[in-house]
């Protein structure tokens, strides 16, 4: 059993930037590949990123490309979002995940077996 809990969230105006953390609880952190999906009011959850076990290999939508990056310290059990550049449309809430094995790759929801509660982002024009 892991849990997340993720912070840093808050608001912010456009062009700004913020850095998400997600800390997990646990020994086996680092056995883990990690993701970060938003869901905006009305709309479905979606991939942002994701991290492999070692932090060797990363993955973006392409929404976020070049603005957001993930990162893990195994060390701290901790997973971060930084997001720079910040646009209007980037509001929803964030919520991390974790994923043991990635049989349905780093994007699908479905695939991920542990939630945060999520925290809300929200960015002003």
């Amino acid at each position: 059993q892991v849990q997340l809990v993720e912070s840093g969230g808050g608001l912010v105006e456009a062009g700004g930037s913020l850095r998400l953390s997600c800390a997990a609880s646990g020994r086996t952190f680092s056995t883990y590949a990690m993701g970060w999906f938003c869901q905006a009011p009305g709309k479905e959850r979606e991939f942002v990123a994701a991290i492999d076990w070692s932090g060797g290999n990363r993955y973006y939508a392409d929404s976020v490309k070049g603005r957001f990056t993930i990162s893990r310290d195994n060390a701290k059990n901790t997973v971060y979002l930084q997001m720079n550049s910040l646009k209007p449309e980037d509001t929803a809430v964030y919520y991390c995940a974790a994923d043991k094995n990635w049989y349905t790759g780093p994007i699908a929801t479905t695939g991920y077996d542990y939630w945060g509660q999520g925290t809300q982002v929200t960015v002003s024009s």
